[in-house]
């Protein structure tokens, strides 16, 4: 796809858009060494073994093997056409691209692509009527009535559908969509007369966006006590999967990122009202439990999560069952606490935003406090044995937490409250330690440090493959190190791989071409050799060579090179042997091997 866009374009967007930026909206990056390091977002784990590296505008995770540029990164992660890539990254930072004679081509099916644009076309539809149309006048007024202002309309596109069975149908279907996608997608809904009719009529429309910014879906809130349930979500279909999306995602992660945490919420108007309020880094689970994909969303990004539902019964217990999933994804949980009638959205119109940050947000309780609070609402504390199980309960909690300050400071508060000795409190906390098992899966390791390499365990290599690899890192990297190659190997590699990203490397400099392993890797069509130039590209830093360590690997592989027929037909003979398991053959031909090197150094 990219030859058929000006390279020069290309490159423009790349060097527009930095990779620790771009990746940087998808996943929590630290900063260690020369390069960042984060929780891979293609495959599970606990220790960051996603590593990206600025100076070379190149990832790769060691832990799964991906890796590639910018381009690559958004292709893997949104299933993007390098197209879509393309022009996502040139929308971001305002380069226009030609439109002339390139093929626009789409990762998404063509009825997907006419989903979405229903989408927008309605989004755009219901914000207007709400906005300056009588028709929308009933949903304006409710907006007013709950302290919405104008500024936080328009950000959020909420709209009103109105109450008449055929209205959206008749739009979208004068627009050219079919009755039987509109019914299909779920857009729209039909009854037993064969009517199409709007499902969301009479409510207020919350658009729910894609981490994108697309709109996927509709959350519908009724006005009165005739129309079904008080909320009404799109159905779930290819677009919209509720279990995997968070509301206002696509607005807060750039402020979740900021704040280095996120607050969680139960609903749309939640999370409208706390946004209004200042507080931007809030997302919501859209009224239904916290699910593993959500969590593991949040965690890719913060390593703190406030949970922050209702104050009532449910509300209790929905905290608690979020911040056990929470926890066992990785991320540190706090919580919010609410007064059984009160909903975030109610508190911040009663007090207003910097009552809620101050006196809820920033008062929140640890996981540690909240889970002790909890547990007493399940005893009797009258009693001595349920006492007794309370606090073993609390003791078994605190055996799984790694902080031994939190753990000493939890023993002295039932130390406090139960006169216990710490001695017996802390006996007793060693025995259900002692219980665990090796491997705490309930604790996340997150250490951003060189645990990574361990994760990828090195094979060992011949001398003259690593003298190959180290070289062929060099010449990425280097110009003057590429020429000096060309002239004393040319494609005298002894690895094929080597010997053509070798000669595609000497074409690339050829051209006038600077080193830029990004760029470079935009010309290689082949998979397998882009990662094999990840690798080569990651393991080993330019400024470190020398022209005695370049010289001694050039010989390395020139002796290599000049090896008798015999002894590489012998080598190849004990490869095949140890494929094929046969370990008695591939001993007599490594003896073979022997003798015929002492009858060399003998000569």
């Amino acid at each position: 796809m990219s030859n058929q866009i000006p390279e020069p374009i290309i490159e423009e967007v790349k060097k527009s858009n930095d990779i620790v930026d771009v990746i940087g909206e998808y996943i929590q990056l630290k900063k260690q060494g020369k390069n960042y390091f984060g929780l891979c977002p293609f495959h599970g784990e606990n220790t960051p073994s996603f590593s990206v590296t600025q100076e070379k505008q190149i990832f790769h995770c060691f832990g799964c093997g991906k890796g590639g540029n910018v381009f690559s990164f958004l292709m893997e992660m949104e299933n993007f056409t390098f197209y879509e890539a393309l022009k996502y990254l040139a929308d971001r930072t305002g380069v226009e691209l030609p439109t002339a004679s390139i093929k626009k081509e789409s990762s998404l099916s063509e009825e997907t692509e006419q989903m979405l644009s229903a989408y927008e076309w309605l989004t755009k539809l219901y914000h207007h009527l709400i906005k300056y149309q009588k028709d929308g006048k009933d949903g304006l007024e409710y907006l007013k009535s709950r302290g919405i202002t104008k500024e936080t309309l328009e950000e959020f596109q909420i709209g009103y559908a109105p109450n008449k069975r055929d209205f959206t149908a008749t739009f979208l279907t004068q627009k050219g969509y079919s009755k039987p996608m509109l019914l299909k997608t779920g857009i729209v809904a039909g009854n037993d007369n064969n009517e199409v009719i709007d499902r969301f009529r009479g409510r207020v429309i919350f658009p729910i966006r894609n981490a994108l910014g697309r709109t996927v879906g509709f959350g519908g809130r009724a006005l009165d006590g005739d129309s079904g349930p008080k909320y009404l979500n799109s159905s779930e279909g290819e677009l919209f999967q509720k279990s995997k999306l968070l509301y206002n995602f696509d607005l807060a992660k750039r402020h979740i990122r900021k704040e280095n945490e996120a607050i969680l919420m139960e609903g749309y108007m939640d999370v409208i009202s706390a946004y209004q309020a200042g507080v931007k880094n809030v997302v919501a689970t859209m009224g239904t439990a916290l699910t593993e994909t959500q969590a593991k969303l949040l965690n890719r990004y913060v390593d703190t999560v406030i949970v922050c539902f209702d104050g009532d019964s449910a509300g209790i217990e929905a905290r608690y069952k979020a911040a056990l999933l929470l926890r066992s994804v990785g991320c540190e949980v706090r919580l919010a606490n609410l007064d059984a009638k009160e909903d975030p959205d109610s508190y911040i119109r009663e007090h207003g935003g910097e009552a809620f940050k101050e006196k809820v947000l920033r008062t929140s309780d640890s996981y540690m406090s909240f889970f002790m609070r909890y547990q007493r609402r399940h005893f009797n504390l009258q009693l001595e044995s349920e006492r007794i199980e309370y606090i073993e309960r609390v003791l078994k909690e605190l055996s799984l937490i790694e902080s031994a300050l939190e753990r000493e400071y939890y023993i002295q508060e039932l130390h406090k409250e139960f006169d216990l000795s710490v001695e017996t409190l802390m006996s007793q906390l060693a025995q259900y330690q002692k219980s665990l098992p090796a491997s705490k899966d309930n604790q996340s390791n997150k250490s951003y440090t060189n645990q990574y390499v361990s994760v990828n365990k090195r094979k060992l290599y011949p001398a003259y493959i690593n003298a190959e690899k180290r070289i062929l890192s060099y010449m990425l990297q280097d110009a003057y190190i590429a020429e000096k190659i060309q002239n004393e190997l040319g494609a005298g590699f002894n690895v094929n791989d080597h010997k053509i990203v070798a000669t595609h490397l000497y074409a690339f400099y050829e051209e006038g071409n600077s080193p830029d392993i990004s760029l470079f890797m935009e010309r290689l069509s082949d998979e397998h050799l882009k990662n094999q130039v990840i690798k080569l590209a990651m393991s080993s830093d330019v400024q470190n060579s020398t022209e005695e360590e370049i010289d001694d690997y050039l010989r390395i592989i020139h002796r290599e090179a000049n090896q008798s027929p015999t002894k590489k037909s012998l080598k190849e003979q004990q490869k095949k042997a140890e494929q094929e398991n046969d370990p008695l053959e591939a001993a007599r031909l490594a003896m073979e091997l022997i003798q015929l090197q002492k009858q060399k150094n003998e000569k």
